[in-house]
């Protein structure tokens, strides 16, 4: 009967520290804030930038022979007309094919800052648009056309802002750079050239932005309040070929087990075998800065990770979706490849897995668990290529205040919190420099508009180009 009393004791006091902890699990007190100051813009100029540049196809493609340099150039000789100010206040120059790096002075050379975009967008399939994807029209309150969203809108804030500021005498407080790829929807290198011509000058940048996240809704359960994510850190990637191999020969007379049947039977045994989900940085920032606003009995599992977090990783998987990418490394079988014939056994078959990868996952431990996986000697798993995770960026600095500061000034009812970027951007190329970079697209974007995003009939709501121009302006003024 003791036993029985004791125990009951420790479930009851093991219950009421869970329950304490989720209580005290709260928002922090905002206090009283001080209001934002105005920060107006030409929302309708910026509209008509942006459709001017949009109406210019830079699709960028891996096989030179398809780039088409004529329109990249009429792109490039675009900017000046449109932001006469920026290119006389500041230097330019045209590395690696399409790569433009801008320098425009500050008071010091300490603690310059890096401004990304791309110019380049991904091909169409017109037949499959609304209108016409490269129109640059506005159509019922919104501006239609490829790399609306991604991301000449970005390109267009920044030169926007700049050009302001310069007007009204603004002189930033350090050396503003600006890195503006044309390669980047092909992994190019224009990024990787601007990185190596600022390390061979000794800029070492504190901060670094580029695309990424956004303010969302609805993306995080219980939560009803927007979301500006920024990610402190993106997925590394990795194409992996898996071959198998078995006799050729005639149709009419086929082995027992075919290349193609040891294929599926290994890529059936990876996909059974997912790598470990695991509480990133990114995913433990995001619960502790999230979390509070959510219902107390989703609180009582954030707030006890301690004693909830396998039961977090299990329902993160069984729900799928981008929390569940930002806690394991994920793989998708995309290709196979078999015989180019029906009527002729291949010797040969292959499938290629794409990997995204998180920091605790390196390009061979990816490559070592498939193996394991498949537990087959006679199949062969290759690295086509890969990169490893970026590095987290230091959420305990000015860079990360500075940053949060200009998002919640341009949308005070968003909370700031960090997340894993799951996609690849340009940017990841810059932490060889950088200790602090960011990835947030500067815009608030339903689920329906962030699957506009390299799809058919992308498009941009006109208020959400003036939101952009008054976040870069904010941002550059802080810098």
């Amino acid at each position: 009967m003791q036993v029985v009393l004791i125990l009951a004791l420790l479930i009851a006091a093991f219950l009421a520290l869970l329950m304490l902890r989720a209580a005290a699990f709260r928002p922090k007190a905002e206090g009283a804030q001080t209001a934002a100051d105005p920060c107006p813009v030409n929302g309708a100029a910026a509209v008509e930038h942006l459709a001017r540049m949009v109406r210019i196809p830079t699709v960028s493609n891996a096989d030179p022979a398809q780039f088409d340099e004529a329109q990249f150039a009429a792109f490039r000789a675009l900017l000046p007309e449109l932001y006469p100010k920026v290119f006389a206040a500041c230097s330019c120059e045209q590395l690696d094919h399409t790569e433009l790096l801008l320098r425009w002075p500050g008071k010091s050379s300490a603690a310059p800052v890096v401004l990304m975009a791309h110019y380049d967008v991904v091909p169409v399939e017109e037949d499959r648009w609304q209108h016409l994807p490269f129109c640059g029209e506005v159509i019922e309150g919104e501006l239609w056309g490829r790399g609306t969203l991604d991301t000449k809108i970005t390109l267009m804030g920044i030169l926007e802002s700049a050009e302001k500021l310069i007007g009204e005498g603004f002189v930033p407080q350090n050396d503003l750079y600006f890195a503006f790829a044309g390669d980047e929807e092909v992994s190019g290198t224009g990024a990787p050239a601007a990185v190596e011509a600022l390390r061979a000058r000794g800029v070492k940048p504190a901060m670094v932005v580029d695309e990424g996240g956004a303010v969302v809704e609805g993306v995080f359960p219980g939560v009803t309040r927007p979301m500006a994510v920024v990610g402190i850190g993106e997925k590394g990637m990795a194409d992996i070929q898996i071959i198998a191999r078995s006799e050729g020969g005639h149709a009419s007379h086929p082995p027992r087990h075919s290349a193609v049947g040891i294929l599926s039977r290994a890529v059936v045994a990876c996909e059974n075998h997912p790598f470990p989900a695991k509480l990133t940085t990114p995913v433990r920032e995001m619960l502790r800065t999230v979390g509070p606003y959510a219902p107390f009995g989703l609180r009582v599992v954030f707030a006890n990770l301690w004693c909830f977090g396998g039961l977090f990783c299990a329902l993160a998987e069984k729900l799928g979706g981008e929390l569940n990418a930002m806690m394991r490394t994920t793989m998708a079988f995309t290709m196979a490849r078999g015989s180019k014939q029906s009527n002729v056994m291949p010797n040969e078959a292959t499938a290629t897995v794409n990997l995204r990868l998180i920091n605790t996952t390196t390009v061979e431990q990816a490559a070592d668990h498939l193996r394991s996986a498949i537990k087959d000697p006679a199949v062969e798993v290759r690295v086509l290529h890969g990169t490893n995770a970026s590095p987290y960026a230091d959420l305990s600095g000015a860079a990360w205040d500075t940053l949060s500061q200009a998002v919640s000034e341009t949308w005070p009812e968003a909370i700031v919190t960090p997340y894993l970027m799951i996609a690849c951007s340009d940017s990841r190329h810059f932490s060889a420099i950088c200790e602090n970079v960011f990835k947030f697209s500067a815009m608030a974007l339903s689920t329906e508009q962030r699957g506009l995003i390299h799809n058919d009939n992308e498009r941009v709501p006109v208020e959400t180009v003036g939101k952009t121009v008054e976040f870069f302006t904010r941002l550059i003024k802080k810098l």
